[in-house]
C-alpha cells in the first residue's frame, strides 16, 4: 500500500531526510521511531504529499503522490503533529467540514461524523468549541478527522500525544482494529506502544533508516538478548562458572557473588537457537543439586536498543 523509494529532503544546506526507503503492506502497523529532529515528521509529510521531496518518490495504493496527488490523497488519513484544528468551530462543525472536504454529503456525512465520534469518544464535547477543549480532546478530534472517510492508509504523527493512560489504551485498541485491513504508519516516542501495537518498526536517525524489523527482532539486537540469568544459593562461584561453561549451548559465562549468592549470566553460543540454553541450564542445575531462586531468559529492552542505535558516537560528535 505504501512504497517509499530513495526519499531525500533538503532544507537549504541541511539534509533532513537522506535516502529513506521502506514499504508498508495492507494489514501492517509500522512504528516510526527516532529522536527529535531525526526526520520522522518530514518523511510523513512527504508521504502524505504535504511537502514535495527533493529526490525520490512515494507511491500510495499504486498512485505516485507527486504525479497523481488527488488519487493518492483520497486513500490517506493524516494526523499531523500538534493536532491542528479550526479553534472557532465546534467539534461537530469541524468534523462535518472535514467530511465534506472528503466528498461526503447529507446522510453519508452525518453517518461518518457519528461513526468517528463514537470511535474517538467525543460524545461529551460534540457541541463544544475546539478552543475550549483539553489537549487530549483536541488531539482526539484531529484523529477523528483523519479517519472520517474510512481511508485505506493512515499516517499518524504521535497519535497518543497528550492522552491519559486510559485514552492511550483506547487509541491503541482502535489502531489494532484498523490494522487488520489498513496500512498504518505512526510515529511515537513511547516504546511500549511498539510492543503493544506494531507488527514492525523502523528507527530513523539523522535522516537515515538505521533499523527495520519486528519488535522481537529489534529487541534481539540488545547485548543481553538471549542470555540466561541464574541465581544460585550456597555454591562456589568458580564451580558454578566451570560447570556452566561446559554446556555445549553456552558461550561466555560471567559470575558475581553477594552474601553467599552466586549470580551467573550465561550467553548463548548461537543466538538463533531459542530455548535450548535455558533448558540446558535448568537441567544442569537440577543435576548438580543447586538451590536456585531465579532462572530467566533475557529478552532485551527496546529502549536500550534505541539508545545504542541513536546516541551520538565520538566520530559523529567531532564531525
Amino acid at each position: 500500500m505504501i512504497t517509499v523509494e530513495d526519499l531525500v529532503k533538503d532544507f537549504g544546506p541541511k539534509r533532513a531526510v537522506n535516502r529513506v526507503s521502506f514499504t508498508v503492506q495492507r494489514g501492517e502497523i509500522l512504528g516510526f521511531l527516532g529522536p527529535n529532529g531525526a526526520g520522522k515528521s518530514t518523511t510523513m509529510r512527504m508521504i502524505t504529499g504535504f511537502i514535495p521531496p527533493t529526490h525520490g518518490k512515494v507511491v500510495v495504493g499504486g498512485h505516485d503522490v507527486n504525479e497523481a496527488p488527488i488519487e493518492a490523497k483520497r486513500l490517506i488519513g493524516y494526523l499531523p503533529e500538534s493536532a491542528p484544528c479550526y479553534s472557532d468551530m465546534t467539534v461537530h462543525g469541524f468534523l462535518s467540514f472535514a467530511a465534506e472536504m472528503r466528498g461526503l454529503h447529507g446522510s453519508a456525512r452525518e453517518e461518518a461524523v457519528r461513526r468517528v465520534v463514537g470511535m474517538c469518544f467525543l460524545e461529551n464535547v460534540l457541541h463544544q468549541s475546539v478552543d475550549t477543549l483539553s489537549k487530549g480532546y483536541r488531539h482526539r478530534t484531529c484523529l477523528a478527522q483523519s479517519i472520517i472517510h474510512d481511508p485505506q492508509v493512515l499516517v499518524l504523527d504521535e497519535p497518543t500525544d497528550g492522552l491519559d493512560p486510559n485514552q492511550k489504551h483506547e487509541i491503541r485498541q482502535l489502531l489494532k482494529r484498523f490494522g487488520r485491513d489498513k496500512a498504518i504508519i505512526f510515529s511515537t516516542h513511547i516504546l511500549e506502544e511498539v510492543d503493544a501495537v506494531c507488527s514492525r518498526a523502523i528507527i530513523i536517525d539523522r535522516g537515515q533508516v538505521v533499523a527495520n524489523g519486528t519488535p522481537a527482532e529489534l529487541r534481539a539486537r540488545h547485548e543481553l538478548a538471549g542470555s540466561v540469568t541464574l541465581r544460585v544459593q550456597a555454591a562456589a562461584a568458580e564451580t558454578v562458572r566451570g560447570r556452566l561453561s561446559s554446556l555445549g549451548t553456552a558461550g561466555k559465562v560471567t559470575v558475581s557473588t553477594d552474601s553467599g549468592t552466586v549470580l551467573a549470566r550465561i550467553f548463548p553460543r548461537d543466538k538463533t537457537v531459542n530455548g535450548d540454553l535455558a533448558r540446558s541450564v535448568a537441567e544442569l542445575a537440577g543435576k548438580e543439586g543447586w538451590r536456585f531462586d531465579e532462572l530467566r531468559t533475557e529478552e532485551g529492552r527496546l529502549d536500550d536498543v534505541f539508545r545504542a542505535i541513536t546516541q551520538p558516537d565520538t566520530r559523529r560528535q567531532g564531525a
